[in-house]
């Protein structure tokens, strides 16, 4: 688990750092089947009006093939704030529940399986 400090203005700066940090997590697990640097250059982003999903390439077409998160990129939400965190409850849907964190904010915790649960 690595705790998220930094504070960020722009969402992309946020998303990169936190999957910075998961990669960094990743490499303390001392894991051999594939290095932080391979781990990190899996992720794929897609952006949607409402939300960020950030997903795994899968090794077998190049496309996501699992989702990891999803980070909210709308004012209007009328749960969330721009920049939460949300786990994924499918892969086209977030878990509405509550935000594992805010990648603008920071002050979080991540796993490099993902945002960790409440």
């Amino acid at each position: 688990m690595t705790m998220i400090k930094k504070k960020f203005t722009s969402i992309d700066d946020g998303i990169n750092n936190m999957l910075d940090a998961a990669a960094y997590d990743y490499s303390k697990k001392g894991f051999t089947y594939r290095t932080s640097d391979d781990f990190r250059s899996k992720f794929m982003i897609a952006v949607g009006n409402k939300y960020i999903k950030i997903g795994r390439k899968s090794d077998y077409n190049g496309k996501m093939g699992q989702v990891w998160a999803f980070v909210v990129n709308t004012d209007d939400d009328a749960k969330f704030k721009r920049g939460d965190l949300l786990m994924a409850a499918g892969f086209y849907k977030p878990a509405r529940n509550a935000p594992r964190g805010n990648v603008l904010d920071g002050g979080f915790n991540i796993n490099w399986t993902g945002p960790l649960y409440l």
